[in-house]
């Protein structure tokens, strides 16, 4: 099975090319539904986070608060490095399951979407890694619009991510998103003629 690792930073277009990726019939792991389950009570995952930030993080249903979790470590780099120290092996071992599953089912082709993919240097998972991209002002007013951020905001929460030139170092596939929608469409298939002409895949139906 091949696996391609995909990410890049906030409103770089990510969602779009796994949209596009499942209308080929090709599975997606998303590493951010992956993390929500490691929150979930009974998990390791979430006794350890609740043993390291406190039993003051457990809402009345039992689950943990992220609000009240993310008051313990936004801004606080130690913090977030304890955080994700804790989370990322969870995500890890969800996403190699999975992606075990995938390949006795005999798939072809599959994609790890994971906004973290580089810091949580899961890069060994993959056969390739793809970075979506889009420059930092085209970023902001897409994240403000989006979240409904001032910019100031906006742009902070830009600029505490890798930055464009650290993923490209590392791509095997960039996909620039700086233009319109059938700009970035058209970048897109032309990614998969090329990644199906490397593989000698067609397109694949799951189930």
């Amino acid at each position: 099975m091949h696996t391609i690792g995909l990410t890049g930073g906030i409103a770089s277009g990510k969602s779009t090319v796994t949209e596009f990726f499942r209308e080929q019939g090709v599975p997606v792991i998303d590493a951010d539904i992956l993390g929500h389950r490691t929150y979930e009570p009974g998990t390791g995952t979430f006794a350890a986070v609740v043993a390291a930030f406190g039993d003051d993080l457990v809402a009345e249903d039992g689950t943990i608060d992220r609000r009240v979790l993310g008051g313990k470590v936004f801004g606080k780099p130690e913090m977030m490095t304890r955080l994700t120290d804790i989370v990322w092996p969870g995500i890890r071992a969800l996403a190699s399951e999975e992606l075990s599953q995938l390949e006795v089912a005999g798939t072809r082709i599959a994609v790890l979407e994971a906004a973290v993919l580089l810091e949580a240097g899961w890069e060994d998972m993959v056969d390739e890694i793809w970075v979506t991209t889009v420059e930092a002002d085209g970023a902001v007013a897409r994240l403000a619009e989006r979240n409904g951020l001032d910019e100031a905001a906006a742009r902070a929460r830009i600029d505490s991510q890798l930055s464009n030139e650290e993923r490209i170092a590392v791509a095997d596939v960039v996909i620039e998103n700086n233009g319109t929608r059938e700009e970035l469409a058209d970048s897109i298939r032309g990614a998969w003629e090329a990644l199906r002409t490397r593989t000698g895949t067609e397109r694949q139906t799951i189930g």
